[in-house]
């Protein structure tokens, strides 16, 4: 029997981990690996040298408490954020600061590789603070999570040309605002 819902497949998942399939976790860790990566970057934010360590707890934490896991309150991927979260939380606390929304945004930029977005990261992170939470929240789940219109468009029970009309509205809103953030006083 092969598992149809999301749920099901990381109930599946889980259970043959729990009963010692190796095969099981390397498939939960090379499908969940690239996207965990890419949230606690984007959480690190100009904190870039907290990266490793903190992929690296948060799955020496997942392997330990996998038994916790619950598919039918949420995905892996959000259980994994969840434990992200928690571990950059630890780690500003050892190091006497906070995890501000100022510090946790990454550049929509930085997804297509370019050097610059970490320079610019106070900006980007105010203005995104500034868009509406429906505007950031589709530009997240564009340049963050990488998901297509198509994916985002299901997940949110819209029509993919809404979604498309949307990231319009939300892109000339964030060049809009950052511009206003970024232009030279005369």
């Amino acid at each position: 029997m092969t598992p149809h819902s999301r749920a099901e497949r990381e109930h599946w998942l889980r259970r043959a981990v729990l009963d010692g399939d190796e095969s099981a976790w390397r498939t939960i860790y090379d499908e969940s690996f690239a996207a965990l990566l890419r949230f606690v970057r984007w959480k690190c934010g100009t904190r870039s040298d907290w990266v490793d360590e903190i992929v690296q707890e948060t799955w020496l934490v997942a392997v330990r408490r996998l038994v916790d896991f619950d598919p039918q309150q949420g995905s892996l991927e959000q259980w994994l954020r969840g434990i992200a979260v928690n571990q950059l939380r630890n780690l500003a606390r050892r190091h006497g600061q906070t995890t501000g929304r100022d510090h946790d945004l990454n550049d929509v930029a930085d997804e297509r590789g370019e050097a610059s977005a970490w320079d610019e990261q106070p900006e980007i992170a105010a203005t995104l603070a500034s868009l509406s939470d429906r505007y950031a929240a589709v530009l997240r789940a564009k340049y963050l999570d990488g998901c297509s219109v198509a994916e985002i468009a299901t997940s949110w029970n819209e029509t993919p040309k809404s979604i498309e009309s949307l990231l319009t509205r939300a892109r000339q809103a964030f060049r809009d605002v950052y511009g206003r953030l970024t232009r030279e006083p005369r």
